[in-house]
C-alpha cells in the first residue's frame, strides 16, 4: 500500500558544504519546506520537494574554520538572500538508487539539477511515525555566478569549486 508521506518543515533543515572552507547549516523558522514522499514497502516510489531557504537569517548556524568568511559573502547574495529548488520528476533507478530533478534557484539564477534522493530509516516514536529522507548533490559554483575566489581574497582558505548541498527531510504519515 502507497502512504505518502508529508514533510515537516520544523524538523527539516539544509547542509551547505565547500571543501576546507565553510559549513552552513539551514534551519529555522524562515525556512519553507513543502512536498511529500510515496513510500511503499519500505522503498520510495515517488517523490515531489519543494524548499526556500534565506541565507541571510539571523536564525542559521554557521561554523567556518575563518571569521573572515561570511555565509553573505560565500554565497555573494547581498541582493538575493534566497535559495530555493523545486522538483519536476523523480526517477526511480533501484531499489536505494533514486533521483530527484528540478530547478535550483541560487542569487536568481535558476538551473536544472538533478540530486540523489534516499531513504534513511521509518521509525515509529511516541506513538507518532516518522520518517528520514535524504537529498544530496553537487552544485558547481560557475553555474549560479558565484565567484570564484583565490586564496588571497579568502585569507589564505580554498574555497572549493563545489558546493555540496544536502536537505535532511523529516517526513509524516
Amino acid at each position: 500500500m502507497n502512504i505518502k508521506w508529508a514533510i515537516d518543515s520544523n524538523q527539516s533543515d539544509v547542509l551547505i558544504k565547500s571543501r576546507h572552507a565553510i559549513i552552513a547549516y539551514l534551519s529555522g523558522p524562515v525556512n519553507i519546506f513543502n512536498g511529500y514522499v510515496d513510500i511503499q514497502d519500505d522503498e520510495i516510489k515517488n517523490a515531489s520537494v519543494e524548499f526556500s531557504l534565506n541565507v541571510n537569517t539571523p536564525e542559521t548556524k554557521l561554523e567556518q574554520i575563518d571569521a573572515q568568511a561570511k555565509l553573505k559573502d560565500f554565497f555573494d547574495i547581498s541582493a538575493y538572500p534566497i535559495i530555493s529548488f523545486k522538483s519536476t520528476s523523480f526517477e526511480k533507478v533501484a531499489k536505494n538508487i533514486n533521483f530527484l530533478k528540478g530547478n535550483l534557484t541560487i542569487r536568481n539564477i535558476t538551473k536544472y539539477v538533478e540530486l540523489d534522493a534516499e531513504l534513511i530509516a521509518i521509525n515509529t516514536y511516541n506513538g507518532d511515525k516518522k520518517a528520514a529522507f535524504e537529498i544530496t548533490g553537487q552544485i558547481n559554483r560557475n553555474d549560479f555566478g558565484l565567484a570564484y575566489q583565490s586564496f588571497t581574497q579568502t585569507n589564505g582558505l580554498a574555497m572549493g569549486q563545489d558546493i555540496k548541498l544536502i536537505a535532511n527531510l523529516e517526513l509524516a504519515v
